[in-house]
């Protein structure tokens, strides 16, 4: 037995193609349990809060900023060794870590100290004004991060002049490591790796990443050969239930305790389409109405429409089928909707029915920049037709809506700066909440609170009135633990956001109230033009569901005769995409 698994389900693993097979006999990498290096998580022994990551060619080395540990992990074991014992103190607190030749690089509150890996005895490089966050070289350059300062500062190693310096693209916490001529930077908020040339400061392109909360990266040689792996550490706190024998009959407590691991982090830029897509996951998704009325309604010749997952540049619907009754597949405005028929739903029935489909789901970000903007053409009619217009109760001709849309976007002119100030003026008015009904913009900017849908109906009233076509997507999250496989998932709430359109390259996401972290500021922008692999799109532009019967009650709503159920199951995650994963 290997782990509670017999030979012969090691085999079904196997066949399934859920576990990776091994190497060939003649593979230096074969053995009785092969890594692959590509999807195995790194999970240190003993650390608490990984702040910094660097690889010596062999294994890695990560810095703990709780016990003050530096230690050596070996990629395929997790066997992990203290570097440091006789110099824990000076590395709690710590952040950032970076390896050249014998000299280990480091920093902390606002100083950046280098020591030698044989006795790590911190010698004292430079010191900036404000908190230090990350640190790496390059032969002889430093390169420094800074939040607070909002720069990676350059020096020169031998001198400790400062060279140069380069705004940070992200809002949070960064942490640093190069490769040849790039810096590649993550930042902790914005959950995202950024890759920069080290010489111009310019962003080349960026990623989000699979989990929250990346505190270090690193490249590091595959044991299995081909391409360098990119690394992450994360590190954050998680909620969980634990026993408490002291606490009376109710033995259990909510608390958290730290979580901190490293994973591999897959890249692949569309230099075409522009944009890159990250690590992905097979998961099945189903959704389901249990028909429970709470008033007994009979309808006649019920049509009950639910829309299917798209295909879209990030996600592939590779099977779906039926739950409870047969449907047909209709198209509605070039989506995919499952059509249900009822000849006659009795009062009192009922009986359960909705699809199950397998998806493909990666995270993606969007290249796009203002300059690339700056002569676009101009919007056609049909689209003015379509995506201009008050179609949803979006109150654009109230005085308050109006108002807001002309200060939202002052004087500026580049469609791309339009929607992004659009967002963070949305942002600075209003506070995230739940309610159980959804007010129109007017009402919700005036009250300052409001849930993901009003978040999206004032975003939607205020860039149509600024000429900018958008519509509403949705429609579900898949929660976000990709650790979490074969059990089922199940979200606590539906979420929408929306896309919007630029003439002469397409439809581009936009999350409606996920970036409004920071009270007044500044926000992250990690998910504008950028989605995580958790999204489920269903239903862009169109109803998520709809029914009509020729005896339907005007007052009657979906709510009122069904209870849905929707659940996920994160099966596997995908190997590194490629060329192949772009539509």
């Amino acid at each position: 037995m290997i782990g509670g698994l017999t030979p012969t389900d090691l085999f079904m693993l196997l066949d399934s193609g859920l576990m990776p097979q091994p190497p060939a006999a003649d593979h230096p990498a074969a053995s009785p349990l092969a890594v692959d290096y590509q999807h195995h998580t790194i999970r240190p022994i003993a650390v608490y809060a990984l702040h910094g990551l660097a690889s010596d060619g062999t294994d890695l080395l990560a810095l703990d900023m709780v016990r003050g540990y530096v230690v050596q992990v070996n990629c395929q074991t997790d066997s992990t060794t203290v570097l440091n014992s006789r110099q824990v103190e000076v590395f709690q607190d710590a952040s950032g870590l970076a390896i050249w030749e014998q000299q280990v690089w480091f920093a902390r509150d606002q100083a950046v100290f280098w020591c030698d890996r044989a006795d790590f005895i911190p010698q004292l490089f430079t010191e900036l004004a404000y908190p230090v966050d990350g640190v790496a070289v390059w032969q002889s350059t430093v390169y420094v991060s800074s939040q607070k300062l909002g720069y990676i500062v350059v020096f020169d190693r031998n001198t400790g002049r400062q060279i140069t310096r380069f705004a940070l693209p992200g809002v949070g916490r960064s942490r640093l490591t190069v490769r040849h001529e790039e810096l590649w930077i993550c930042d902790d908020l914005e959950r995202t790796v950024y890759c920069m040339d080290r010489g111009t400061g310019e962003v080349q392109f960026s990623v989000i990443t699979p989990y929250a909360s990346p505190t270090g990266l690193a490249f590091h040689p595959n044991p299995n050969g081909g391409e360098e792996i990119l690394y992450v550490a994360y590190a954050e706190e998680e909620f969980y239930i634990r026993d408490n024998p002291n606490d009376g009959d109710d033995q259990k407590e909510l608390t958290t305790r730290d979580r901190t691991f490293i994973h591999p982090l897959h890249i692949y830029y569309d230099t075409k389409r522009r944009y890159t897509l990250s690590n992905g996951y097979l998961v099945e998704m189903s959704y389901v109405e249990e028909i429970s009325p709470l008033e007994e309604v009979p309808l006649t010749d019920l049509e009950w429409r639910i829309a299917l997952p798209a295909n879209t540049d990030r996600q592939k619907l590779l099977r779906v089928e039926p739950i409870g009754m047969p449907f047909e597949e209709i198209e509605q405005d070039g989506q995919r909707v499952a059509l249900f028929r009822f000849d006659h739903l009795a009062a009192g029935e009922g009986g359960i029915f909705g699809w199950k489909a397998l998806l493909e789901v990666r995270g993606i970000k969007y290249q796009l920049t203002p300059r690339d903007l700056e002569r676009i053409p101009p919007l056609s009619a049909e689209f003015q037709q379509r995506y201009l217009i008050d179609d949803d109760e979006l109150a654009m001709d109230s005085p308050i809506i109006r108002r807001a849309a002309r200060e939202a976007i002052g004087s500026e002119t580049n469609l791309l700066r339009q929607i992004l100030r659009i967002r963070n003026y949305v942002y600075d008015r209003l506070s995230y909440s739940i309610k159980p009904h959804i007010d129109t913009p007017d009402v919700a900017l005036e009250r300052g609170t409001g849930s993901c849908g009003e978040y999206v109906g004032v975003l939607l009233a205020l860039s149509r009135l600024n000429g900018i076509a958008c519509r509403t997507v949705g429609r579900y999250k898949c929660p976000p633990d990709p650790d979490l496989r074969h059990i089922p998932l199940q979200p606590d709430f539906n979420h929408v956001w929306l896309e919007f359109y630029v003439p002469g390259f397409g439809w581009l996401p936009m999350e409606s109230n996920v970036d409004d972290v920071i009270e007044g500021g500044p926000y992250p922008t990690r998910f504008f033009m950028g989605l995580p692999w958790f999204h489920a799109e269903i239903a862009k532009g169109i109803p998520f569901e709809k029914i009509s019967a020729t005896d339907l009650p005007e007052e009657i709503s979906i709510g009122d005769l069904a209870i849905n159920h929707i659940r996920f199951t994160i099966l596997a995650e995908l190997p590194p995409p490629t060329a192949a994963d772009a539509w």
